[in-house]
């Protein structure tokens, strides 16, 4: 299967002084159509850096960069936020919610950015929500919700206009266990919906089990990549198993 997110020879470096520090060396990465592909390593290995890149938010100095059949390092800044818009749902670790919006609003805002008629946006937006289990809170503001129902709307927010490419960016390290496996519960169907592709960015062992499969970072690089859930149980053999 061909890849939807291909990086080949990506370098970036941020200046430091009168010098620059790199941060991506030389990296090749690969994810594919209905996968939950796993980006893990430690605080400061490069896996924002590297998210930055392939969603087009931060310019690589040296590299090929292509998603879903287009060169993002031809692409100049105003197609690029184009191509975002339509083609990338994005989940963060502290929800990144609208505070003055109920849920129903927050989770049509991507549809109304592509110009949906409020009415349509809204009722998506009221499917989505019952999709994760929030059909009973449909106006109810963010900050009366818990961090886990939060998620579950930053989760409908990403995926309501139906992208081909879902960010989660450590989408439990806010969360408590069991609330953190419910939240990565919710990404496996859209992971096998349609040819999406699901890329994880995570320190937190205790979701490794729903990768499919791994890129390990260390130092601006590639460490490995376990190709397989049997690869990823036996690098991690104290993970725990969905």
């Amino acid at each position: 299967m061909n890849p939807t997110v291909q990086l080949e020879n990506v370098h970036k470096s941020f200046p430091s002084g009168a010098t620059s520090t790199p941060v991506l060396r030389d990296v090749h990465f690969e994810a594919r159509a209905r996968e939950i592909l796993f980006l893990v390593g430690p605080s400061g290995c490069g896996k924002t850096t590297l998210l930055s890149i392939l969603c087009g938010t931060l310019t690589a100095d040296t590299g090929r960069i292509e998603v879903l059949g287009t060169r993002l390092d031809r692409t100049l800044d105003p197609h690029l936020t184009r191509f975002r818009a339509q083609n990338i749902g994005f989940v963060f670790q502290q929800f990144n919610l609208i505070p003055t919006l109920d849920i129903t609003q927050n989770v049509a805002v991507p549809l109304l950015i592509q110009g949906t008629s409020r009415r349509v946006a809204h009722d998506r937006a009221r499917e989505q929500l019952a999709a994760v289990g929030l059909a009973d809170f449909l106006r109810e503001r963010p900050h009366r919700l818990s961090g886990g129902q939060q998620q579950r709307v930053a989760i409908a927010r990403a995926l309501v206009h139906e992208p081909p490419l879902l960010i989660c960016d450590e989408p439990s390290s806010a969360l408590d266990s069991r609330t953190g496996h419910q939240i990565m519960e919710l990404l496996r169907p859209p992971a096998n919906a349609r040819p999406r592709t699901v890329i994880v960015v995570t320190h937190d062992p205790r979701i490794y089990g729903y990768a499919d499969r791994m890129a390990e970072m260390e130092d601006g690089r590639i460490l490995r990549m376990l190709n397989s859930r049997a690869e990823i149980a036996a690098a991690h053999p104290a993970l725990d198993t969905p």
